[in-house]
């Protein structure tokens, strides 16, 4: 058997399931019951999505390939023009395909 049916890789499975579902219910229960939100823990929650794409686009600007910072690059310079995610995304995925096909081989 694949060690995706062993028994303790069910258990470590379910678990990081429970503590996902948790930190998602759990910030959501702490702000229907709070109703004023200080400032600065405004700010912060407002500071999130921007810290976790971060930390996704980080690491594959500096593992993937010239073409790969190129796609990145323009991607964000698309992205400061559009607010739509889609022209980003469009342009970021034609620079990639572009470079791979004709210029990497």
């Amino acid at each position: 058997m694949s060690d995706f049916t062993n028994e303790h890789m069910m258990l470590v499975i379910l678990g990081a399931a429970i503590a996902t579902y948790l930190t998602r219910i759990g910030g959501y229960l702490l702000l229907s019951v709070v109703s004023d939100i200080p400032p600065r823990a405004e700010a912060a929650l407002n500071a999130i999505p921007a810290a976790v794409l971060t930390t996704l686009v980080a690491p594959a600007f500096y593992a993937t390939g010239w073409e790969g910072k190129l796609a990145i690059a323009a991607a964000l310079l698309v992205g400061l023009r559009y607010k739509s995610p889609l022209p980003m995304i469009a342009v970021g995925w034609v620079i990639v395909m572009v470079c791979r096909r004709f210029i990497i081989g």
